[in-house]
């Protein structure tokens, strides 16, 4: 019985993996294939941050498959091309693969198509890996995808996931197959200090805590920034160490007001991805554009520096920006205070915010955080486009005491909660408190020329 390929991109896992489990089960040996993509590195998809969780990623996966008598397969370079050498080199007769939802996604599996027909394998594309239900598996009567997430999580609520599939117990790779050695984290350079372990066996390690620990109270913390109650488990669903449809039937399985709110969350990635399949060009483009006449120059360009480096004079923003460069990762009430203060307060375009997000976050998942941006900037699917955070606002409601602001923001660590939280004065009318800067721009200012800009 000839070989198989399966080829590995955003689902470094052995648990729940049908790609795997069709592989093996067509084929006597299979050679368990990850190319490390010259095309994403080209691109600048491949920060620090994720090239090492990727590294960690590899290297457990590698770690797993020779537990159970086989071996990771690293080539880099073109995935095309590498792709169909391994398939020569094993004389395997067909490739499975993961479909994906963004433009790249769905370019490299019309090439790898027309390749391997050419070399005479079979191309399989297996859907609900990376996602819990397949982009287009639930599509409203006149469109082919869902542009609101209400009605798309009432139909996708009643839909039926399918069964979670187990690790093999056995993987045998043809002889002869040449392999590099998988990445090290040590390798990469410029990589956030507090940043999290990669790989499928650290990701299901945080997954049963947090279903013994996290979920029976999420629906009462997610939001409190400083109780840090979110799963974390981002990174995992991003790189697939950990399966969406598993997570959704072991929540399930857990019940109540938390499990639905989590398992909420994870509609709400199914949404992204499937919007993201059906308009490839939303990952740079206004979804529904607002004409917006974006600020640049030498002061949106301060501004933004402020905005990155954490020194807007916003404590909260602040805490949440210096959090994202120190963890490469950022708490979800942040990412939406922050995303807004940009947006709308220093009304920057969002693709500056996205960018950065994409450069430093271990998650930068090109569905969630381009459409996720644009949420938030009014361009995208939100019903309430003009909607403005306001951060003193947000601080009070989810960082009352001040425990967050204070964890990031060293400077302010003396300054009691309520004081945090209270308006300050714009430059030139009073000195930064104990070497922390005055606001940007003050509030009222930054509402009235983004009313303006979009024609309130």
């Amino acid at each position: 019985m000839p070989a198989a390929v399966v080829l590995f991109t955003c689902d470094l896992r052995l648990h729940d993996h049908p790609p795997l489990r069709a592989a093996l089960a067509a084929g006597r040996e299979v050679v368990p294939l990850f190319v490390r993509d010259r095309d994403i590195d080209a691109a600048g998809f491949a920060p620090p941050n994720r090239r090492a969780f990727l590294a960690d990623c590899l290297a457990d996966l590698d770690a797993g498959l020779r537990a159970r008598g086989g071996r990771l397969v690293v080539r880099s370079g073109d995935v095309v091309e590498e792709v169909t050498r391994a398939v020569t080199e094993a004389r395997a007769a067909d490739v499975h693969l993961s479909a994906g939802a963004s433009a790249y996604a769905q370019r490299r599996e019309a090439l790898l198509r027309a390749a391997l027909a050419t070399a005479g394998a079979r191309l399989h594309v297996h859907d609900a890996v990376t996602t819990a239900l397949p982009p287009g598996a639930v599509v409203p009567g006149t469109s082919d995808h869902y542009a609101l997430f209400t009605p798309y999580h009432r139909r996708w609520a009643r839909e039926r996931m399918r069964d979670v599939q187990p690790a093999p117990r056995t993987i045998r790779v043809p002889d002869g197959i040449g392999s590099e050695q998988p990445p090290s984290r040590a390798e990469v350079a410029g990589t956030s200090p507090g940043l999290a372990r990669g790989g499928e066996r650290e990701g299901r390690r945080r997954l049963a805590a947090w279903l013994r620990h996290g979920l029976p109270r999420y629906h009462e913390l997610h939001d409190d920034l400083a109780a840090d109650a979110t799963s974390r488990l981002s990174p995992h669903l991003h790189f697939g160490t950990l399966s969406a449809v598993e997570l959704v039937h072991r929540a399930r399985e857990r019940g109540g007001p938390g499990a639905e709110a989590f398992v909420r969350q994870l509609c709400w990635r199914d949404f992204h991805h499937q919007l993201l399949a059906a308009r490839p060009t939303a990952a740079r483009a206004d979804y529904r554009t607002r004409d917006d006449r974006w600020r640049t120059g030498p002061a949106a360009d301060r501004d933004v520096r402020a905005w990155q480096e954490g020194r807007t004079g916003y404590p909260v923003v602040d805490a949440a920006m210096r959090q994202l460069r120190h963890e490469g990762w950022m708490h979800n009430r942040g990412r939406l205070i922050v995303a807004s203060f940009l947006t709308k307060t220093l009304y920057v375009d969002w693709r500056v915010g996205a960018r950065h997000f994409l450069d430093w976050l271990a998650d930068g998942d090109v569905a969630d955080n381009q459409l996720n941006w644009q949420w938030v900037a009014g361009t995208g699917t939100d019903t309430r486009p003009q909607r403005v955070l306001n951060p003193l606002l947000q601080a009070k409601r989810y960082d009352p005491g001040g425990a967050y602001v204070r964890r990031w923001v060293p400077e302010l660590a003396g300054v009691p909660g309520p004081a945090l939280h209270e308006p300050r004065k714009r430059p030139g009318a009073e000195g930064g408190r104990s070497g922390y800067p005055a606001p940007v721009v003050g509030l009222a200012e930054g509402l009235a020329r983004f009313r303006a800009a979009r024609g309130r």
